[in-house]
């Protein structure tokens, strides 16, 4: 399968060279979630420039309603671009969230076979469960980083 290109102009405006037309970051977002893959090239350089658009759709989905991330994990991300521990923290975050894509698919595979509300209630209840998990753990990565509230409720700080 090949990548559909997106070509952003001078004029910020995004177009899609396969449908022939202008789009928003909400269209992006939508073919991420139907598993379409993209790259976003700048018009004028020929510029691969995807992951600085893809940061605009996190932004516009944090400025929303149910933003994912709280400050102090917003901050603790900062954080880790200028630590010794950045690769490390990569590489966490890369095997967690697939790890996390794994268990969602095995999860809604299972669930293909239940139908109506006990299906739904069932799937939210696994997902808050998981988001449950995966935040131990990420506050368990922390810890062992030294950049997590301890028990004692102080932040620890970097070096310290």
């Amino acid at each position: 399968m090949e990548q559909r290109i997106i070509k952003k102009y001078p004029n910020r405006r995004l177009y899609d060279t396969e449908e022939s037309k202008y789009v928003t970051l909400a269209h992006l977002r939508q073919l991420i979630h139907d598993g379409v893959e993209f790259k976003v090239t700048d018009s004028q350089s020929g510029k691969d420039i995807t992951r600085s658009i893809l940061i605009q759709i996190i932004t516009e989905q944090e400025a929303g309603n149910e933003a994912l991330f709280s400050t102090e994990m917003l901050t603790d991300l900062i954080r880790f671009y200028d630590e010794t521990v950045h690769d490390v923290f990569q590489s966490y975050l890369d095997q967690s969230l697939q790890a996390f894509t794994e268990q969602q698919q095995v999860i809604q595979q299972s669930m293909e076979g239940l139908v109506g509300a006990r299906a739904a209630k069932t799937m939210s209840e696994l997902t808050e469960r998981n988001v449950e998990l995966w935040m131990d753990m990420q506050k368990g990565f922390l810890e062992a980083a030294g950049l997590a509230t301890g028990k004692s409720g102080s932040r620890k700080k970097p070096g310290k």
